[in-house]
């Protein structure tokens, strides 16, 4: 097998006018560090578990993206955040939801994953294990951006509610960031996929989106393939729209870019479902769809060079 990865930095409604060159250049860097990081895990031999832990841990670190530091508000001007992964080799999964001191939730579902006994952990029960677990934890303030605030501001301003980040275009031009994720497969032909946010803006407390909830927002499974969603999180949770991927792959015997074509294209739109994916199958085709304006996303494989967009 050839090593892969694939990530995402959220989808939704980016276009080249509302990015400026500067930005569009700290994407592209962001973005790029990040699957430096996974593609070095790969090469090093790694598994692909250890790859997605490694790119969703950086992408929770840059507040570039909504998860972990620069996640964004809730309605009472709070942060809460969710992350789940899963082994495609066993289809172990751990994850956490409606988190507010923890600094990397992915390394909380990870511990989630690995102790067994549970897949989902939610709000203090999830906290007092990553704990007891020596992770790390941190103020409420660790999370705040000033960017942040400002969007949830004139969100309540305009009685606007659950917006995406990227879907603030009406609100400012320049807050496009969303849920995250990276899928990869390894040398030994096993596969992964985590996924991480701080949701929608101005979200009512105490909602959770598909980005925990396994089969929804985060798949793995050596058989078929390893994905992680972004978007309209209630859509991709009516649609349990990750496994669906794997099951038109396994099912009706569907290659990885007509399933994800299906899903993407057809059936989220459908029901109103704004967003996209990212996909890495057994056979190490990738395939990164998105009904959006834009997603950020990037793929890299071992010992080759790593790509990023923003655009269609």
């Amino acid at each position: 097998m050839n090593p892969v990865i694939a990530i995402h930095g959220g989808a939704g409604t980016i276009t080249r006018a509302s990015l400026s060159g500067e930005q569009e250049t700290a994407y592209h860097a962001a973005l790029e560090e990040v699957l430096r990081g996974g593609q070095e895990v790969l090469e090093r031999g790694g598994s692909a578990l250890d790859a997605v832990t490694e790119a969703v841990f950086r992408l929770e670190e840059c507040p570039l993206f909504n998860a972990g530091k620069g996640a964004v508000f809730t309605h009472a001007g709070t942060h809460e955040l969710d992350a789940s992964i899963m082994d495609g080799r066993t289809l172990a999964a751990g994850a956490v939801a409606g988190v507010r001191t923890l600094r990397n939730p992915i390394l909380a579902a990870r511990r989630v994953m690995e102790d067994g006994r549970h897949v989902l952990l939610a709000g203090e029960g999830a906290e007092a294990f990553a704990r007891a677990c020596g992770l790390k934890t941190v103020s409420p303030g660790h999370y705040f951006t000033q960017a942040r605030h400002a969007q949830w501001q004139r969100a309540l301003a305009e009685g606007r509610t659950d917006l995406l980040d990227h879907d603030a275009q009406a609100l400012a031009a320049d807050m496009k960031i969303g849920t995250v994720g990276a899928v990869a497969l390894d040398a030994r032909g096993n596969l992964a996929a985590a996924t991480s946010t701080g949701g929608v803006t101005d979200k009512r407390v105490g909602r959770v989106g598909d980005s925990p909830l396994i089969g929804a927002g985060c798949y793995a499974n050596n058989r078929t393939v390893a994905v992680s969603c972004t978007g309209t999180g209630e859509t991709f949770i009516r649609l349990l729209a990750a496994y669906d991927v794997s099951a038109l792959m396994e099912y009706r015997g569907l290659p990885l870019a007509e399933a994800c074509r299906v899903v993407v294209m057809e059936k989220q739109p459908a029901i109103g479902g704004l967003g996209g994916l990212i996909a890495v199958d057994a056979q190490g085709n990738t395939c990164l769809p998105f009904n959006s304006e834009g997603m950020y996303r990037g793929e890299a494989r071992a010992g080759g060079p790593r790509s990023t967009a923003i655009y269609r």
